[in-house]
């Protein structure tokens, strides 16, 4: 299939040897790829921070074949040799595994064939500016697969696969695949150099073990490239404007192909030799002359009913007012005579229960309460300190699954009295803190302390409670209840706090 698909390249390319400007070339470069994935297993949001990419390189020919002569659009098709896949390393704790480290490879590479649309941009006598896109099609070449195990007493294990299975089945990579390419760079001559980026957009492998939504390749990097020569001589062009000199109406002075290499320098449509103000841009019924606009406002005199005033082409050349002066025309304005904001319509923020805080600084928007408070009313200090002793009580229950932030079924039903609390008392806000004792590594306690604060509070607004009543945050074991290193003062350390926090 791979000869078939080159052969079929070689024979679109001698359809476009009788072009001038076709030309061949040789590439390289280097690139990071990676395996965009999307599964089922239940712990891939932790696990897929452990794949990175891996550093390949890219090597092949490249035709570059003009549309037309003169045109700036070039169709590039190209052959390439490219590493791709990616790689996987995860350190464990090994207070609590016998295994300190698992490394692995994906290391594929595949016959790719590009089919770029690229536009070229003249920067200068020889230098170019280029951008393209276009699909590709990839055949599976060979690859390995590689698997380092360390275990914490030193121990060591590689397995390694260089017989890859290829076909459709569960566990096999397919032959073909397909994607899309971007590049841009700038071309010098012979020589160009683009930045790269291609992503697949079939599923290439399907995993034996579990389902995958997505097996994608990415890959991001550079090429250098060399152009060894025209396949057609070029024919003479002075101006170097892609125009031969004998199809060329201004020969010596740079031009457009659409005017047949004359300049269009006001860029208005008209080409300078038929254009009355070739500095100026203007209509063609004008003879490429502008018309007047003394206030400027982009409506003609000789349609402005306010030509001295600048105004919107919709009002005729005149200005909307604003009778209120809060800059929102009266035309867009709900409360004309009324200054107010954008985004409530030209109307004021509204304050809904009176309390002189706005609903956009209000806390208790439907209930009237203190500015000091932003808006919330004043907890009584009788009924402050009876809530105070509840969450106490219950935060001393709450307890979760070992070494995880999943609360245990006893423990929702304590949480259910803290939103009870919530709905009775409308105005608390609660702040939620997670605690660990000192055991293990430092960044696990600390993750893991904010997960568990995160979980007391996802429960509560997952029963309706304002997000925006509840803040959560982890210390891990920077604020033991007792310093000591006993088991039983651990223990104590490793908690959840809820307090009031207005």
């Amino acid at each position: 299939m791979i000869r078939y698909t080159i052969v079929a390249i070689g024979l679109l390319l001698g359809t476009f040897t009788a072009m001038a400007q076709s030309r061949v070339g040789l590439q390289i470069g280097g690139h990071s790829s990676n395996i965009l994935e999307k599964n089922n297993l239940p712990d891939w949001d932790e696990t897929k921070g452990y794949y990175q990419g891996r550093t390949g390189i890219h090597i092949g020919v490249i035709a570059d074949l003009p549309f037309k002569e003169g045109s700036r659009f070039f169709f590039q098709p190209g052959v390439l040799f490219t590493q791709k896949g990616r790689k996987f390393n995860q350190l464990f704790d090994t207070t609590v595994s016998d295994i300190a480290n698992i490394r692995s490879k994906q290391l594929l590479n595949y016959i790719d064939i590009p089919l770029n649309i690229v536009y070229k941009l003249p920067m200068g006598k020889k230098s170019k500016f280029i951008i393209g896109a276009g699909p590709y099609g990839s055949f599976f070449f060979n690859g390995r697969h590689e698997k380092e195990t360390f275990a914490k007493n030193g121990a060591y294990q590689k397995d390694e696969n260089k017989d890859l299975q290829v076909g459709n089945e569960p566990d096999a990579y397919k032959i073909f695949d397909f994607g899309f390419n971007a590049l841009a760079g700038f071309e010098f001559g012979r020589v160009f150099l683009t930045a790269n980026y291609s992503q697949g957009l079939n599923k290439f492998f399907t995993p034996k073990d579990y389902t995958a939504s997505q097996y994608n390749h990415q890959v991001i990097g550079g090429t250098l490239g060399l152009y060894l020569g025209n396949i057609n001589k070029t024919e003479k062009d002075t101006d170097k404007d892609g125009v031969p000199d004998d199809k060329d109406k201004c020969p010596t002075v740079p031009g457009k192909a659409e005017f047949a290499g004359c300049p269009d320098s006001d860029n208005d449509g008209l080409p300078d030799n038929e254009d009355g103000c070739p500095l100026e841009a203007g209509p063609a019924a004008n003879h490429g002359c502008p018309y007047a606009d003394t206030d400027k406002d982009g409506v003609l005199d000789k349609d402005d009913k306010c030509p001295a005033v600048p105004g919107p082409k919709e009002n005729n050349g005149c200005p909307w007012p604003d009778t209120d002066n809060d800059g929102i025309l009266d035309k867009d304005d709900a409360c004309p005579t009324v200054a107010g904001v954008a985004r409530y319509k030209g109307c004021p923020v509204p304050d809904s229960d009176g309390d002189g805080v706005n609903d956009e600084e209000d806390k208790c928007p439907q209930v009237a309460g203190l500015k000091a408070l932003q808006g919330c009313p004043a907890i009584a200090e009788e009924k402050k300190q009876e809530i105070v002793k509840k969450l106490t009580f219950v935060a001393k229950k709450i307890q979760f699954t070992k070494n995880q932030a999943v609360l245990t079924q006893g423990s929702t039903v304590v949480l259910d009295e803290v939103v009870e609390i919530l709905q009775q008392n409308p105005t608390v806000h609660l702040q939620i803190d997670g605690h660990s004792s000192d055991e293990g590594q430092r960044e696990v306690n600390m993750r893991l302390s904010q997960q568990r604060a995160d979980a007391v509070k996802d429960y509560i607004t997952g029963k309706g409670i304002d997000a925006e009543r509840l803040n959560s945050k982890g210390y891990g074991p920077d604020k033991p209840l007792n310093p000591a290193k006993t088991e039983q003062a651990r223990k104590q350390n490793r908690r959840v706090e809820i307090t009031i926090s207005n």
